[in-house]
């Protein structure tokens, strides 16, 4: 980035305000710390987790949503089109989570006696790019 010369305070001090508060950028952080607006749908980004990291966030998430009382959970993982393997269990870095989380949510037993639907996400919420599992009222 240039640093800009002659820069008035007005400039100054707008960019010194959205410094403070971005108003247009994500907090991945935070989200990755289980805060959502939505009470219905928990949402959370796998992106850069590989599958031991993932599958243990995806227990943790499990958990707390059905504590928490949501009733779906939107999971992006992405569509594996930048993995370095064939493998979709497998890669050197990561894995195809599409394929890998749900096989996982399947066969934990802990995991599997909270949830009631897992499926692909619908189009505008990432289709093959996404898992949505929806969760048993309990």
């Amino acid at each position: 980035m240039k640093n800009k010369k002659n820069l008035s305070k007005k400039d100054l001090n707008d960019w010194k305000e959205y410094l403070n508060n971005p108003r247009d950028l994500i907090d991945k952080d935070i989200q990755n710390n289980f805060t959502n607006t939505n009470k219905k749908r928990f949402t959370f980004d796998l992106h850069g987790y590989n599958l031991i990291e993932a599958n243990k966030k995806v227990d943790e998430i499990v958990n707390f949503c059905s504590q928490k009382k949501y009733s779906e959970i939107l999971l992006i993982t992405g569509k594996g089109i930048h993995s370095k393997s064939d493998n979709v269990y497998e890669s050197k870095d990561y894995s195809k989570l599409r394929y890998s989380v749900p096989e996982y949510l399947k066969t934990n037993e802990e995991i599997k006696k909270f949830i009631f639907q897992i499926g692909t996400a619908e189009d505008n919420d990432g289709g093959g790019g996404a898992i949505l599992i929806k969760l048993k009222k309990l």
